[in-house]
């Protein structure tokens, strides 16, 4: 299985940001060929060595990193990357990561 892990830091207005993201960028992004699985973080994210500044972590689910990649350059993948502008439009607020995992 492959992720996309995507940081959000926090925003200038979080409720504004809450918000869009789950009345928009949610329903744009579950319409995504070959999105296995949503997952969003719930309430405070904080590490052993205190709070940091995210506000939320988004966790996508594919089959493999070509899925990811197909996903992306469709029609309902490009409209998701475009709201992120929207809702997030300083790149530096946003980290993504993608990866395949695997069980050790």
């Amino acid at each position: 299985m492959a992720k996309m892990l995507v940081i959000y830091r926090r925003p200038v207005d979080p409720e504004a940001f809450t918000r869009h993201y789950f009345q928009t960028h949610i329903p744009l992004a579950r319409a995504i060929p070959g999105l296995r699985k949503y997952e969003v973080s719930q309430g405070s994210v904080t590490t052993i060595a205190g709070s940091p500044d995210i506000h939320m972590i988004g966790t996508l689910y594919f089959d493999d990193m070509e899925a990811i990649q197909k996903a992306f350059a469709s029609p309902e993948g490009r409209a998701a990357a475009a709201d992120r502008q929207l809702y997030a439009p300083d790149a530096s607020g946003v980290q993504m990561y993608l990866f395949d995992d695997g069980d050790v």
